[in-house]
């Protein structure tokens, strides 16, 4: 069994109760286009209502409810697709596959699964590439997840599209669950602008382990190599790690909505602290306690 729903009734029920939207914040680039879902009684376009229809009979052998998105670059497709396990069961706990979809050929590939999509702002990774889709997304429902980021982009040399920061089926770790009983876990992210313009993400475990020993602190960073453009992890240390820790704790607004706990405890020391203004008690410099009443008015 597919799925739960007709497929082509699924499409349009996707579209209208999906709780992820089309991207919004940096300009996407123009060769991408979210395939128009919410016109009715069919979308927009021939064009669109076609790749609705290519997409849906590419992806017909796979396991899904309800297709929630279809985003298009050049000859291919970034699909999402939710799988609910039966009609009465919650939207929220749907989970959902991200595929690419060739629009020449019915080749078909997913790019990772999980649950509880949120796309953000598109970033911009390289001074030289347009920007890209982002997302966070985590590993399980109604359990002790792990929070992901990756980001999408059009691999030309292959012709499709591709997730950064893969590995072992996942994106980049940025959030965590609870820590073992007796040690406390304090965690930070967010997107930083590097002086040149571009983005990356860091993220900052800090371990408290009590009497048991010394606090222990993993700071992560993901970017692209700017020479290569592949995706790179850096795990840093040093100097390094404390300039990236202050600039995690002072992201509280993050361009593309990236970041998160920039209220805890660990950036209590790099909060920008203004003095209080004290009032001015002493007498100017020039005052030599003398005074001269106004004269008589003439």
């Amino acid at each position: 069994m597919r799925g739960v729903f007709s497929r082509p009734v699924a499409v349009w029920i996707a579209a209208s109760l999906a709780i992820a939207t089309p991207l919004c914040g940096q300009q996407e680039p123009d060769t991408f286009r979210w395939v128009d879902f919410h016109s009715r009684p069919q979308p927009q376009s021939q064009k669109d209502q076609d790749v609705i229809v290519w997409v849906t009979r590419s992806l017909d052998p796979a396991k899904w409810t309800a297709i929630r998105e279809i985003g298009v670059e050049y000859d291919a497709a970034l699909v999402v697709t939710t799988l609910r396990t039966s009609p009465q069961s919650s939207p929220d706990a749907d989970t959902f596959t991200v595929w690419h979809v060739s629009l020449t050929s019915h080749v078909v590939a997913p790019l990772l699964s999980g649950a509880n999509l949120r796309w953000l702002d598109w970033m911009h990774f390289l001074n030289d590439a347009p920007p890209e889709p982002a997302a966070l997304y985590d590993n399980c429902i109604e359990c002790s997840s792990q929070t992901f980021f990756t980001a999408f982009h059009y691999d030309f040399p292959s012709h499709m599209w591709a997730a950064r920061w893969m590995r072992g089926g996942q994106g980049a770790p940025v959030w965590g669950p609870n820590a073992p009983d007796g040690v406390v876990l304090t965690q930070v992210y967010a997107a930083i602008p590097d002086a040149d313009g571009r983005e990356f993400v860091a993220a900052w475990r800090h371990l408290d382990y009590g009497r048991q020993k010394p606090p222990e602190d993993f700071v992560y960073r993901y970017d692209l190599e700017p020479v290569s453009h592949l995706d790179r992890t850096q795990q840093l240390s040093g100097k390094d790690a404390e300039a990236i820790k202050q600039r995690l704790c002072l992201a509280q607004d993050s361009g593309s909505g990236l970041a998160r706990g920039q209220d805890s405890s660990l950036c209590l020391p790099f909060e920008k602290r203004h003095p209080e203004r004290k009032p001015v008690t002493t007498p100017p410099a020039n005052n030599r306690g003398q005074s001269v009443p106004p004269g008589p008015r003439t």
